[in-house]
């Protein structure tokens, strides 16, 4: 087995050395898996918690000689003197990484957290299982992306347009998230990290009043970097960014706010823009 990317100087942190392992070792433990899996839900029903699946599996999986099975693994991510940590379901075999669900059916965004979990682990591959529907909904999510290709991001700042200094230390604290991280994690991981770095959730996050025709219709949580400047930060496929402009430009109109710096997200290229009263 190949040991894990993860070593004393890397920002992810896993108490379990993780191993690496061929598709062909993925694909015969998946199998395996999959089958108690099947079995936990035939023997429980569909209806449990998320935490009693995970238990009965886990001991399914030891009784059947396919240990080590560990739970509720803790995986972290730090810089400087933040850190936020993770919880990984089910680690087989210190290589095999499972997310459970218990949901009407698999999204997007749980094939999102489970890559970044990957990511962060330095794994290839792992698996989302899904024990709520009538029959067990799951499938293999897999890390396309290398570390050397996470550490290319490009700035796209043509739109960009600094109205104070604090406008600058967002960009830059920003760029030492990636070179730390790198790209293609959870956005909300990156939005942490800004809010952190710049003062934290008491000073960052504001409660903005909303407007219409002079009535206020209530207050709303915003990232602020200045009394009258927001930031929002986005993970929005090209052709979903542009119908998502008009909605913050309306959004900016009912607040008191002067500007709001959009950050948007995807793959390698992370677009800055200035949306202004």
């Amino acid at each position: 087995m190949k040991p894990s990317t993860l070593n004393p100087l890397s920002p992810f942190h896993c108490p379990i050395s993780l191993k690496g392992s061929s598709r062909q070792e993925f694909d015969l433990l998946s199998q395996q898996v999959m089958a108690h899996a099947f079995a936990s839900q035939n023997e429980l029903g569909r209806l449990c918690d998320e935490g009693v699946y995970q238990n009965d599996i886990a001991l399914r999986l030891k009784a059947a000689g396919l240990g080590p099975v560990a739970t509720e693994v803790p995986l972290s991510v730090s810089l400087r003197d933040f850190s936020k940590t993770y919880r990984l379901d089910l680690v087989v075999q210190e290589s095999f990484i499972v997310e459970l669900k218990t949901v009407l059916a698999l999204l997007a965004e749980h094939d999102a957290q489970l890559l970044n979990y990957l990511l962060m682990a330095g794994a290839l591959h792992g698996k989302l299982i899904n024990l709520r529907p009538a029959s067990v909904e799951y499938r293999t999510v897999n890390a396309v992306v290398s570390e050397a290709e996470r550490r290319r991001v490009r700035f796209v700042t043509e739109r960009w347009r600094p109205q104070t200094s604090q406008c600058e230390l967002l960009r830059d604290i920003l760029s030492e998230l990636f070179v730390a991280w790198g790209a293609f994690l959870d956005s909300n991981l990156y939005q942490e990290g800004l809010i952190h770095f710049l003062g934290g959730e008491s000073e960052v996050l504001q409660k903005v009043p909303l407007k219409r025709a002079g009535t206020i219709l209530g207050t709303q949580t915003v990232p602020v970097i200045a009394d009258s400047i927001g930031f929002r930060l986005t993970a929005l496929a090209p052709e979903a960014r542009d119908g998502y402009e008009p909605h913050l430009h309306r959004l900016l109109a009912l607040t008191p706010l002067a500007a709001v710096h959009w950050i948007n997200l995807h793959h390698h290229e992370t677009q800055l823009v200035t949306i202004k009263r």
